[in-house]
């Protein structure tokens, strides 16, 4: 019987030496290779493309570009950040496993394999998808403990179609929602990135003037830019290029990955900044304080799971449960100036906004039946139980040094200390 295998593949160094490895150390006679469209540059499905008929591998491309958009809008929705950055490659991994066991499922497959180092995220984010189907998980570069120069003295020994693995002096992964770049000197902490890392984005000290663009929301998903209105894939490839030209959205950070390991990594993610920062900018207009503090909880718990790649637990299911809810009012529009590497905020409309001008203007005397003196009573309220406290704190210490001082005239008197009268 004829064993199959689908394999996670990218053209690169690692997925091209796992295609003989599967044959030769784990015994499966076939090897199928699937590609998922995230939206990664086109020269990256040519380079898996051509790698693939060198190999004389059976090779599928799967489009999965509106999916993982719309899983990008679901994290608006929530604020959806890790440590800092938006959550791009760790959103696109779930929905690259699915469409590749579901091709596995299609193709009488066996098993499922990745090129992933067991140092990193991926290996969890597509695994956590896999393990639930009947299905073998099988990693090499993990499993048989590879190195990169092991693969690349490999790679030239089969004269496998890669350049000696030589793909450049940084690691980079792409997709619609953000560019990752790690690796090589970047691992160094204290070194300072050239530019040339950088492609989505213009150096923000060489961006001249500005511009103001108006996001759309309905129901907290971002609908449209400028009055018009776009499909998610659309909308995050716009904003890319658009704020991207004026230097939005790069962070340089120290991140923590689920395996505790601190690692450097720098990204790129212009239409996610402008996307997350207009978003949050509609719900301060919205909410009330208490809804936005609890919200708080709601988006770092999304985050969290979203960050581990566990899109479709229980608990997510949960919080999306709040967010259909809550983020009904999150509909309007706000205006954001992109200038010199930032994206602020700068106008925002709602016909859902928890606004009063006249109740907030310093010209108004009396809104609704309230006036200003009536603050009076809640500024002595305010704060009374904290002066209180710090009061009876006050008072307990001076009797305690009075008792000392009592305890102390007692031991002179017991000693015939005390002092007789003139």
């Amino acid at each position: 019987m004829t064993k199959r295998v689908a394999l996670a593949f990218s053209g690169g160094l690692d997925t091209t030496v796992c295609v003989p490895l599967l044959e030769e150390e784990y015994g499966y006679d076939e090897v199928v290779g699937v590609t998922v469209d995230v939206g990664q540059p086109s020269e990256e499905f040519d380079e898996a493309e051509e790698t693939a008929e060198a190999l004389d591998l059976e090779h599928y491309v799967v489009d999965a570009k509106e999916e993982f958009a719309e899983l990008c809008m679901d994290s608006v929705r929530a604020n959806a950040t890790y440590q800092g950055y938006p959550l791009g490659t760790a959103l696109a991994r779930p929905v690259i496993a699915e469409a590749i066991l579901g091709v596995a499922e299609e193709h009488d497959c066996d098993a499922l394999a990745h090129g992933c180092t067991g140092k990193g995220n991926d290996q969890l984010r597509f695994e956590t998808v896999w393990r639930a189907s009947d299905k073998e998980v099988i990693a090499p570069v993990r499993e048989l403990g590879l190195t990169r120069e092991w693969e690349i003295e490999y790679a030239d020994e089969k004269d496998l179609p890669v350049e000696s693995g030589n793909e450049g002096a940084w690691s980079i992964d792409t997709n619609l929602w953000s560019r990752s770049v790690e690796g090589d000197d970047l691992e160094d902490p204290t070194y300072v990135p050239p530019e040339d890392i950088y492609d989505w984005t213009t150096t923000p000290g060489e961006v001249e003037g500005e511009e103001l663009v108006d996001v759309e929301f309905e129901g907290g998903h971002p609908v449209g830019l400028n009055g018009e209105a776009m499909d998610p894939v659309d909308l995050i490839e716009e904003l890319n290029d658009l704020a991207g030209a004026y230097g939005v959205g790069r962070t340089d950070m120290m991140e923590d990955r689920m395996l505790g390991l601190k690692v450097r990594e720098n990204y790129e993610h212009p239409a996610a900044t402008v996307l997350l920062t207009a978003h949050e900018a509609l719900e301060q207009l919205v909410f009330t304080k208490s809804e936005r503090d609890f919200k708080q909880q709601i988006d770092d718990q999304w985050a969290q799971q979203g960050y581990k790649g566990l899109v479709d637990n229980p608990l997510m299911t949960s919080l999306e449960g709040y967010l259909d809810a809550g983020q009904e009012k999150v509909t309007g529009t706000v205006t954001v100036k992109l200038q010199g590497g930032q994206c602020r905020p700068v106008a925002r409309d709602s016909e859902y906004g928890v606004y009063s001008e006249s109740a907030a203007s310093f010209n108004t005397e009396t809104v609704d039946g309230i006036e200003q003196a009536d603050a009076t009573g809640v500024a002595k309220y305010h704060g009374f139980q904290e002066r209180l406290a710090n009061e009876v704190l006050a008072g307990v210490k001076e009797s305690s040094e009075t008792d000392e001082e009592d305890e102390e005239g007692e031991k002179l008197k017991a000693d015939g200390g005390e002092v007789a009268e003139e």
